[in-house]
């Protein structure tokens, strides 16, 4: 009966331990794919760590502005990369290296010879990751982190003046 127990404790922590080093695989792809390029000159890149969207969540909340404290109090990361990509050389690395089965497709569209891919990861009823990527005469990658509203999301695009961060208004189109 010991045996039993140690053997059922043991295969789930390996399931765990499975489940966890998957999901980081991927965002460790993410992270890794953002690394190689954040020196680059040829790339406009951004990024804004947990700590900022905690600064911006206090300041929203001081102006009573709900929604926005809303979004960004949820967000726990945003990285972008932008890049002139006529020959679409940079979105077809991405797309080799980021392993997308790994997230849901949420929407594809085609505006002006870019394609627009955005994709999510979730648990449950919670999205975790944002991704989008976007490849045609530029490449975007931005990947938000955290607790997700999509509707959320796209408001707070038509707010953001960064490169990139119009794609997501195609977001509140769709839904």
């Amino acid at each position: 009966m010991f045996k039993d127990s140690v053997m059922k404790n043991f295969f789930l922590i390996l399931l765990s331990f499975v489940l966890t080093t998957s999901a980081a695989f991927s965002q460790g792809a993410i992270d890794k794919y953002f690394s190689k390029y954040q020196d680059d000159e040829r790339f406009s890149v951004v990024y804004v760590s947990p700590k900022m969207f905690q600064m911006v969540a206090k300041v929203l909340s001081e102006q009573e502005n709900e929604d926005l404290k809303d979004v960004v109090s949820n967000l726990e990361g945003l990285h972008i990369l932008k890049v002139d990509d006529k020959e679409g050389a940079f979105y077809k690395e991405a797309k080799g290296i980021i392993n997308t089965k790994d997230y849901e497709l949420l929407m594809t569209a085609r505006d002006d010879g870019q394609h627009i891919q955005f994709h999510t990861k979730d648990k449950g009823d919670i999205i975790e990751e944002l991704l989008l990527m976007v490849g045609g005469d530029e490449f975007v990658l931005m990947s938000f982190t955290g607790d997700i509203d999509l509707e959320k999301i796209a408001r707070l695009a038509k707010s953001l003046d960064i490169d990139g961060a119009e794609h997501l208004g195609k977001l509140d189109k769709e839904n």
